[in-house]
C-alpha cells in the first residue's frame, strides 16, 4: 500500500466530547498454561467515543488477538473492567454476552466468513436471526438497504463462489452494519485483499467514519493507521503508544494515484 494521498477533507469524527461506546479500566488477562501463568494484557486502559475510526496495532505475541476476543466480548477479563456502550462486561453469563455481542458489535473478518451456500442477502440476515424484533420481511428489507449502501445492490442474490474476494468483504462489512451495532470491529479487513481492493475497503471505512460510525480497525499494518483517526500501539500487553492522528489521508486519493492494470 502506498501512502501517496492527500488530507482528507472531510471532518474528524469521535472528537472527545462525545459519547464514550468502548472503556477498559485496568483490563489484565492471564492464561494458566501448565505451572507457568501467562500475562497476555497487563493493565490496559482506554476510552473510545463515538463516531472515532481507531486502528488497534501489535505484533505476535504483544496481546492483539486477546484484546480483540475482550472487546468482541467473546472473553471476559482476569480483572478490571470492560464497558461496552454503557454496559459492564466482565461478570455476564456467556449467553447475556452473546446476546450484547449480537446487538452492540458489528464483526468484519479477514477470512470474510460468509456460509459458503447462501446467498448474500442470507449472509446479510444472519444476525437478525437472533434479533425477535425483526420478521423475515423486515429482515430481508434491512439486509437489501445493508448490501445497497456497500454497493452491492446488483448482487444481492449472487452466492460467495460468485464473488471476488472485495465483493465478499463488502458482503461481511453489511452484516457487521445491519444491526446497527455502537461498534464496528474489523480484525485485519484487508489482509486478505491486493492493494486496490484493500484502498476499495479502506475507501469504504472512510465513508463510514465520515457517516459517524464507531470503527475498531485492528491490524499488523502500520499504513492502515494512516487513515484512521486515532492509533492505538500495543505490545508486551501493555499499551504503548495512544495517539490522534492530526493528518489522516484520504485513501480515496490513494485509489486513483494506484497504476492501472490490464484488468481495468
Amino acid at each position: 500500500m502506498s501512502d501517496v494521498s492527500n488530507k482528507q477533507e472531510f471532518p474528524l469524527k469521535g472528537d472527545r466530547g462525545s459519547k464514550v461506546v468502548i472503556e477498559l479500566q485496568d483490563v489484565r488477562r492471564e492464561f494458566h498454561v501448565g505451572s507457568e501463568v501467562v500475562k497476555a494484557l497487563r493493565g490496559v486502559s482506554f476510552k473510545i467515543h463515538e463516531g472515532e475510526f481507531v486502528t488497534i496495532m501489535g505484533t505476535s505475541g504483544s496481546g492483539k488477538s486477546t484484546l480483540l476476543n475482550q472487546l468482541g466480548c467473546l472473553d471476559t477479563p482476569t480483572s478490571g473492567e470492560y464497558i461496552l456502550d454503557g454496559v459492564p462486561v466482565r461478570k455476564m453469563r456467556r449467553s447475556e454476552r452473546a446476546v450484547l455481542r449480537n446487538r452492540k458489535i458489528g464483526f468484519i473478518f479477514q477470512n470474510y466468513n460468509l456460509l459458503a451456500k447462501t446467498t448474500a442477502v442470507e449472509n446479510v440476515e444472519l444476525p437478525l436471526m437472533y434479533n425477535k424484533t425483526y420478521n423475515a420481511r423486515q429482515r430481508r428489507e434491512a439486509a437489501v438497504k445493508a448490501l445497497q449502501a456497500v454497493g452491492l445492490g446488483d448482487r444481492l442474490d449472487h452466492k460467495s463462489n460468485q464473488m471476488s474476494g472485495g465483493q465478499m468483504q463488502r458482503v461481511a462489512i453489511a452484516r457487521a452494519l445491519v444491526n446497527n451495532p455502537a461498534v464496528i470491529l474489523a480484525d485485519e479487513a484487508t489482509g486478505n485483499l491486493d492493494t486496490r481492493t484493500s484502498f476499495e475497503i479502506l475507501v469504504l471505512f472512510q465513508e463510514l467514519h465520515r457517516q459517524g460510525r464507531t470503527i475498531i480497525f485492528v491490524t499488523h499494518n502500520p499504513e492502515i493507521a494512516q487513515y484512521s483517526s486515532r492509533n492505538i500501539m500495543l505490545r508486551d500487553g501493555k499499551i504503548r503508544e495512544d495517539k490522534l492522528n492530526p493528518n489522516i489521508l484520504d485513501a480515496r486519493d490513494a485509489l486513483a494515484a494506484l497504476p492501472k492494470t490490464n484488468d481495468d
